[in-house]
C-alpha cells in the first residue's frame, strides 16, 4: 500500500545518530509522549523528563542550569520575562495580608507592580531608600514577609546598603529578593551577601542581543523554589524555548560582552563628567559618586556598563540630544550589544508624576544609558556631540 503524507503525520522517528550536536539543539515541542500511563504517572513522580512545555523543556533546563552556574545557585526557574520572574516570587511567597518593602527606587514597571497590583490581591507594599537600611527599617511592620531591592538601582545607579538591609530582614525573619539584572553575576552574587532569592531579567546582559524575552529565578530553600516554580506553571509564565536558545547562545559571549562595556562605561562617564553640557553624570565607581565608597567595597570595583547622566535643560534639550545622537539607538531596553540610550521620564518611569520622579532625582533631561562594545572613542564623540547640540535649546 503506497503511503500518501497524511498516513505518515507524526510516524516519523527522530533520526539517531553515534556523534553529538555542538550547538544545543532547539526542541520546540509544546508536548511529549510517554510509552504508557505508568511511565507518565512516574515521570510526575520524580520530576524526570518532560511532559508539557508550560511545566518546562529542555531549551529552559539548558539555560537555567548555565545562570546556575553564574550565580552559584541550583534549581533556577527560567521565566517569559523578568517581570514575571518578579510576579512568579511574589505569587509563590506571598498571601493576602502579607506586607512587602520594597527600595524607592526600583526599576519602573516594578514600582507599578508594587503600588498597582498587589494591594489588588490583598499584599499591602511600603518603600524606602535602599541606601539606608534605617530607612527601610522604618516601613516594617509585624506582617512584612519580603524585602525586594537592586544592587544598583535603575535609572538611577544608587548603591544598596546590602549588608544593612541582609541584616534587617534576617532580623526580622523576611525574605531579600535581590534583582541583580543590572550588576549581573560578573560583579555581584547575591547569595554571598544574605538573598534567599535572586531574580534576573534574562532579556538584558546576560542575553545580550535584544532579541530574547526571559527572567531568572534562584532560590536557597527548596521549599520556596518549589512553591515560586508552581506559581511560574499555573500562571502560565514559562518561557519560550526559541527565546532560551536564543539567549543560551548570548550567554557564552556574557562575560568578553561585560567586560568590554563597562572599559567603555568608565571612559564614557570621565568624558561625560568633564563637559560643560553635562549637568551630573551617575556611574558607580566613578569618584563623584555619592555611593562611591560603598560601591568599590560591595562590587569589587566593578562598575557595570550602566550609566546615567542629566542635561541641564528640559524636554527640549532632551529631545535635541536624542536627534543629534541619530546613530545612538533610542530604546527603553539595557543589556544589548550595541549602546542604548533611554529616556526614564517618558518611558520605565512615564506613570509617575512629575512631582514622584523629581524626588528620585529624574528630570525630563534625565538619561540612562546602557554602554554597548562599541570603540569607546566613538562612543564619547557621538555623545559629546550630541550634548553640545543640546546645550543650544
Amino acid at each position: 500500500m503506497t503511503k500518501d503524507l497524511k498516513s505518515i503525520v507524526r510516524r516519523t522517528p527522530w533520526p539517531q545518530s553515534s556523534s553529538t550536536p555542538v550547538v544545543t539543539p532547539l526542541q520546540p515541542s509544546v508536548v511529549y509522549s510517554s510509552v504508557d500511563p505508568d511511565a507518565l504517572d512516574a515521570q510526575y513522580e520524580d520530576g524526570t523528563g518532560y511532559v508539557y512545555a508550560r511545566e518546562g523543556h529542555p531549551n529552559a533546563s539548558v539555560l537555567a542550569q548555565k545562570i546556575d552556574w553564574l550565580e552559584g545557585a541550583e534549581g533556577g526557574i527560567v521565566t517569559g520575562s523578568g517581570m514575571s520572574a518578579i510576579g512568579a516570587v511574589f505569587l509563590g511567597c506571598l498571601k493576602k495580608g502579607d506586607h512587602v518593602i520594597g527600595g524607592d527606587q526600583l526599576y519602573g514597571r516594578t514600582l507599578r507592580l508594587m503600588k498597582q497590583e498587589l494591594p489588588r490581591l490583598g499584599i499591602e507594599c511600603s518603600f524606602g531608600d535602599a541606601t539606608d537600611a534605617n530607612a527601610m527599617r522604618a516601613a516594617v511592620r509585624p506582617e512584612t514577609k519580603l524585602i525586594i531591592i537592586e544592587v544598583v538601582s535603575n535609572p538611577t545607579i544608587r548603591v544598596a546598603d546590602v549588608a544593612g538591609i541582609a541584616a534587617l530582614a534576617k532580623e526580622i525573619g523576611a525574605l531579600l529578593v535581590i534583582d541583580n539584572t543590572f550588576t549581573t553575576p560578573r560583579s555581584f552574587k547575591p547569595f554571598a551577601h544574605g538573598a534567599d532569592i535572586i531574580v534576573h531579567s534574562v532579556t538584558k546582559l546576560l542575553a545580550g542581543h535584544s532579541d530574547a524575552t526571559l527572567g531568572y529565578v534562584a532560590c536557597r530553600d527548596e521549599t520556596l523554589r518549589t512553591a515560586i516554580n508552581d506559581a511560574n506553571m499555573t500562571w502560565g509564565l514559562t518561557p519560550s524555548p526559541f527565546d532560551c536558545w536564543l539567549a543560551e547562545r548570548g550567554l557564552h559571549s556574557f562575560d568578553l560582552r561585560f567586560d568590554q562595556a563597562q572599559r567603555n562605561a568608565r571612559d564614557l562617564a570621565q568624558a561625560l563628567g568633564e563637559s560643560s553640557a553635562i549637568k551630573r553624570v551617575l556611574y558607580p565607581t566613578h569618584p563623584d559618586h555619592p555611593d562611591h565608597n560603598r560601591a568599590i567595597g560591595l562590587l569589587d570595583g566593578q562598575g557595570g556598563n550602566m550609566l546615567s547622566f542629566e542635561l541641564a535643560g528640559g524636554r527640549a534639550s532632551a529631545n535635541a540630544f536624542t536627534r543629534a545622537a541619530k546613530d545612538l539607538a533610542f530604546a527603553p531596553t539595557l543589556g544589548d550589544i550595541g549602546t542604548t540610550l533611554s529616556h526614564p521620564p517618558s518611558s520605565s518611569h512615564r506613570a509617575l508624576s512629575e512631582e514622584e520622579r523629581s524626588a528620585l532625582g529624574i528630570s525630563e533631561g534625565f538619561f540612562r544609558v546602557s554602554v554597548g562594545i562599541e570603540s569607546a572613542d566613538l562612543l564619547v564623540s557621538e555623545f559629546l556631540s550630541a550634548a553640545e547640540a543640546a546645550a543650544k535649546h
